[in-house]
């Protein structure tokens, strides 16, 4: 159990310094202003007539109470050439409805419907294909029905990102709300959220990006045709996001944005049932990914769970053996000087995540609060720890899943 405990918290420190630390230290030339997630966008903008036209992409499937609110803020954008396409993929809510007496009221929106679904490929990823084919600009801007953009200037934020040499993605970041009424699933939902964005953040800094998030999410539609889309995954429910950025994002093509005007706000789930669903969901699209990938996240999640396993049960017997015989006396044991060096390592590792992972939510719009950090670490140690059970557990072929 010492070595386990001594090498698994190596690993995390190796991670966390290493790796986090570029997230929590990172320096956008173009960010300043309010860590406030409502605040506006500071920028110092590019003329507008070279600014690149854009198509913001929102795929919805009876979204109808979402689109009433997230289509205004689209179409608000402060941006001077740009489109909302909204594919309306075989809504029985009353959103066609909505979509076409509403077509007037916006500037910047145009609705394509889709009546059918297609054998060969699953239905958002048809209609996200169809919409990128259909869109009017190369520069394609993504995100979901049920998400709020934090400003008008969350496109410009997101753009401003493509302003340097060989960029063709830009990884956005996709908070949930707070929800007071529904206590610590809100924080679980939140922070797991956080944890991913430090992963995949931080990742693309240090030049192994793998994954993004489709509620916030811009890339160039040229790298989307380049690539066949969607084809190698196409039949794959999920995906749409993230393993496309995974087959795509190399160490040179990807530019992060996590200026707070430039976030989209989602709404969580609000049971314990509802997110588990959505969790397995995200699990089982994560065995598509490169295998370099799988190794370096698995390696992070196995020695996350060692170290929460370990760690506590070694400072344990630390502290009852100092108590017996002193700690002049533990340092004449066979394994004393181990216990301590483990021990301390372990907390160590605590107070550093702490604070890596504290100033990065801090930078992030505060997500979770940096008090909660600790206790929330150590849940997300047992969640990996069922997850990983739950990976390797059979699973049902005729299982269905949802769209979204």
């Amino acid at each position: 159990m010492l070595v386990v405990c001594l090498l698994s918290v190596g690993i995390q420190l190796l991670y966390i310094l290493g790796i986090f630390s570029r997230l929590a230290f990172y320096s956008d030339p173009d960010e300043s202003g309010s860590s406030d997630g409502a605040a506006s966008l500071p920028l110092v903008a590019s003329p507008p007539a070279v600014d690149p036209p854009v198509s913001i992409i929102v795929c919805a499937w009876n979204e109808l109470e979402n689109l009433r609110t997230l289509l205004p803020l689209l179409d608000d954008q402060i941006y001077p050439d740009f489109e909302v396409l909204v594919m309306d993929d075989r809504s029985s809510d009353g959103t066609k409805e909505f979509l076409e007496k509403s077509a007037d009221r916006f500037e910047h929106v145009r609705v394509i419907r889709i009546d059918r679904e297609h054998d060969h490929v699953t239905p958002k990823k048809y209609a996200l294909t169809t919409g990128i084919r259909s869109a009017a600009h190369d520069l394609i801007l993504l995100t979901d029905a049920d998400c709020q953009p934090a400003g008008d200037y969350w496109l410009a934020g997101m753009v401003t990102q493509l302003d340097r040499p060989n960029k063709e993605i830009v990884l956005g970041f996709g908070p949930y709300k707070r929800r007071k009424k529904h206590g610590w699933i809100n924080r679980l939902i939140r922070y797991e959220t956080l944890f991913t964005a430090v992963q995949y953040l931080s990742m693309a800094l240090v030049g192994l990006p793998y994954m993004g998030v489709g509620r916030n999410l811009m890339y160039r539609r040229q790298l989307f045709l380049e690539n066949k889309g969607f084809y190698s995954h196409i039949r794959v429910l999920g995906g749409d996001d993230d393993l496309f950025i995974n087959e795509v994002a190399t160490a040179r093509n990807v530019a992060i944005s996590v200026h707070p005007a430039t976030f989209t706000y989602s709404k969580p789930k609000e049971t314990f049932a509802e997110w588990w669903h959505q969790k397995q969901r995200h699990l089982s699209v994560g065995k598509h990914y490169k295998t370099r990938n799988k190794f370096l996240l698995g390696l992070l999640s196995l020695s996350h769970v060692l170290t929460w396993l370990t760690g506590p049960i070694i400072g344990l017997i630390t502290l009852i053996t100092v108590l017996q015989s002193g700690l002049s006396g533990m340092l004449n044991q066979p394994d004393g000087q181990l216990l301590l060096i483990a021990s301390g390592l372990f907390g160590f590792r605590l107070l550093v995540f702490w604070a890596i992972v504290g100033r990065i939510s801090y930078r992030l719009g505060h997500t979770v609060d940096w008090m909660a950090i600790p206790v929330l670490d150590l849940t997300m140690g047992i969640y990996y720890g069922i997850m990983g059970v739950v990976t390797l557990r059979p699973r049902r072929k005729n299982r269905i899943m949802k769209w979204k």
